[in-house]
């Protein structure tokens, strides 16, 4: 399955628009090419929030991402901060805000929390909802050792392009999408939601241009 082709302007002022506007959330797709995940897989599946935190560094908006440690389950795997949902967690912000906490030392009153995005199935059996929000600038952020081995900032603009990821076919009925900025590459459930960010603005944007 392909993602849709297009370019999203990158502006953080889009993404505030976006989600000051939109009621309606839908379910996250996954555009790998794979089974889907089954309706048992789905029944079971773990609540759990990750944070898409967008520092708007002057005209070069940058996402935060980790690359978690090699101790831990998932290990190297670059990923937005996050985890599953806590018995005392309010909501899945309060997950993503909190996890954010733990892993990179963010503190919460640092971001500007936008809004969330529908939710993602994932094939290990977890249901992740992405958080979207904006981190000050002059944030200092420290690695959690236990959990995170490093902390990179990817571009805004990159990530909101279709031409940024790449689909590798493993057999002709399977493939997944990468994504790739220099030394890093982020796959699996991580380059999921990235696109399914990116999709949500690129079919926004386009109905804000055919509106006027």
């Amino acid at each position: 399955m392909s993602i849709a082709e297009g370019r999203v302007s990158g502006d953080v002022a889009l993404l505030r628009r976006y989600f000051s506007t939109t009621r309606d959330f839908p379910e996250l797709r996954n555009p790998h090419v794979e089974p889907p995940v089954s309706d048992a897989v789905r029944a079971r599946a773990k609540p759990s929030a990750v944070l898409i935190g967008v520092v708007d560094e002057p005209g070069n908006p940058r996402v935060l991402v980790t690359r978690r440690h090699r101790n831990i389950r998932f290990a190297g795997h670059i990923c937005f901060p996050g985890g599953r949902v806590d018995p005392s967690d309010e909501s899945a912000i309060a997950t993503a805000l909190r996890e954010s906490e733990e892993e990179i030392a963010l503190d919460p009153a640092e971001v500007d929390v936008l809004g969330a995005l529908g939710d993602y199935y994932t094939q290990a059996g977890y249901r992740i909802t992405p958080v979207v929000g904006l981190v000050s600038t002059n944030v200092t952020l420290s690695a959690n050792p236990s959990e995170v081995e490093a902390i990179y900032r990817i571009s805004l603009a990159d990530m909101l392009r279709s031409q940024s990821y790449r689909l590798r076919h493993r057999t002709p009925t399977r493939g997944h999408y990468s994504y790739e900025e220099k030394d890093i590459r982020i796959a699996g459930p991580t380059v999921s939601l990235m696109i399914g960010l990116y999709e949500s603005l690129l079919a926004f944007q386009a109905s804000t241009i055919s509106a006027k």
